[in-house]
C-alpha cells in the first residue's frame, strides 16, 4: 500500500482553515456614481446571493468597487482607512488616490459596464480567499478559480525547482494541489467534509505520484537543468489538474 505524502495532521489543519474561511460573510461593496453603482450591484448579484453585494460605505466589505464620479477622495480614503482592498472603475487611467494603477478598470466612452473585467479585478484583489464569496456570486466564480489555479501552479513550480532533496518536494506539492482542489470545490459551493471529497483527494494524490514519475523520467534526459525540469513539470501538472477540476465542477452546474 502506498503511503500518503500528506501527514494527517497537516490535512486536518488545512480542512479546518478552509472551513473557517466560510464564516467570513463580508460582501462586495459598491460605491461612487449612484446610478451606476446600483446597476453594478444587480449585475454582480445576478444568479447569486443578493446579500453578498451592497451599495454603501466600504467599511465591513471584502472588497470595495468604486465607480469614479468626480469627488472620490473621501470614499477611497475611507476604504484605505478600513483596510478594504479597492478596485476603481473609471473613464480614464489617470491616477487616483489610494488606488494602484493595476486596480483601475477603464471604461471607454459609451461602453457598457464591463462586468467581466470588474469581476476579474475583484478576483485579483481577493486571490484564493475569494472562494467563499465566489460560491455566493457566480459572476466571480470563473475569475476566482483561474486565480486559484494559477497561484497553486506557480507556487508548485517554484517549490519543485527550489527543493533539491529527492522526494522532499512531494508532500509540499501534493498538499498545495489538495488545497487548490478544495478551494475550487469551495468556490462552487461544495461541502468540504473530507468524507464527501475523498475520491477527489485520492485522485489528486495519485496524480502527484504520476507527475513525480514524469519528472524523474525527464531528468534522465536533462540532468544538468534538473531544477527547471522539475519546476516546469510541477507547474504544468498542477495547472492541468486545476483546469480539469474546474471543467468537472462546471459540468455539475
Amino acid at each position: 500500500m502506498i503511503k500518503s505524502p500528506i501527514a494527517l495532521g497537516a490535512f486536518r489543519k488545512l480542512v479546518k482553515e478552509l472551513q473557517a474561511s466560510e464564516r467570513d460573510v463580508r460582501p462586495v461593496v459598491v460605491g461612487g456614481a449612484a446610478e451606476l453603482a446600483r446597476t453594478l450591484e444587480r449585475e454582480l448579484a445576478r444568479g447569486g446571493d443578493a446579500s453578498a453585494v451592497r451599495v454603501g460605505a466600504p467599511k465591513g466589505g471584502a472588497v470595495y468597487v468604486h465607480l469614479v464620479a468626480g469627488d472620490d477622495g473621501q470614499a477611497l480614503r475611507a476604504a484605505r482607512k478600513a483596510r478594504v482592498p479597492i478596485v476603481a472603475v473609471a473613464s480614464s487611467a489617470e491616477p487616483l488616490p489610494y488606488v494602484l494603477a493595476t486596480d483601475v478598470v477603464v471604461v471607454g466612452p459609451g461602453e457598457p459596464l464591463p462586468v467581466d473585467r470588474i469581476a476579474a479585478a475583484v478576483a485579483s484583489k481577493l486571490g484564493e480567499d475569494g472562494a467563499p464569496l465566489a460560491a455566493r456570486l457566480p459572476v466571480l466564480r470563473g475569475p476566482v478559480c483561474r486565480r486559484i489555479v494559477e497561484a497553486a501552479a506557480r507556487k508548485n513550480g517554484l517549490a519543485a525547482a527550489a527543493l533539491f532533496v529527492p522526494g522532499a518536494d512531494l508532500p509540499v506539492l501534493t498538499l498545495n494541489q489538495v488545497r487548490m482542489l478544495l478551494r475550487l470545490d469551495q468556490a462552487y459551493g461544495l461541502d468540504l467534509d473530507p468524507r464527501e471529497r475523498l475520491p477527489e483527494i485520492v485522485a489528486t494524490i495519485g496524480a502527484g505520484f504520476g507527475l513525480r514519475a514524469v519528472a524523474n523520467e525527464l531528468l534522465d534526459f536533462v540532468p544538468v537543468a534538473g531544477w527547471a525540469v522539475k519546476g516546469g513539470v510541477a507547474y504544468a501538472g498542477t495547472r492541468g489538474l486545476g483546469e480539469a477540476a474546474v471543467r468537472r465542477l462546471e459540468s455539475l452546474h
